[in-house]
């Protein structure tokens, strides 16, 4: 990849193969993760619509072993 001027800004260009794998388009919101100096990971922002849907679905369900004590969230 190679650093392109935008503007007032640097842009990167991103290659097809990660296009097509993280299943990109034109307006699509990205997170870029800086992991080390070397490395970063791109990751695609769930739409509104996919946070809607994920809510939907956990419907207020907690894992089996989840202990909710309220005196305990109350300590100081």
């Amino acid at each position: 990849m190679i650093i392109s001027k935008w503007g007032n800004s640097l842009a990167i260009r991103l290659p097809a193969q990660v296009v097509e794998q993280l299943r990109l388009k034109e307006g699509d919101d990205i997170e870029i993760q800086v992991a080390d100096k070397k490395h970063f990971s791109v990751r695609k922002k769930p739409s509104l619509q996919d946070r809607l849907e994920s809510l939907r679905k956990f419907r207020g369900r907690m894992p089996a072993d989840f202990h909710f004590d309220r005196s305990e969230l109350n300590e100081r």
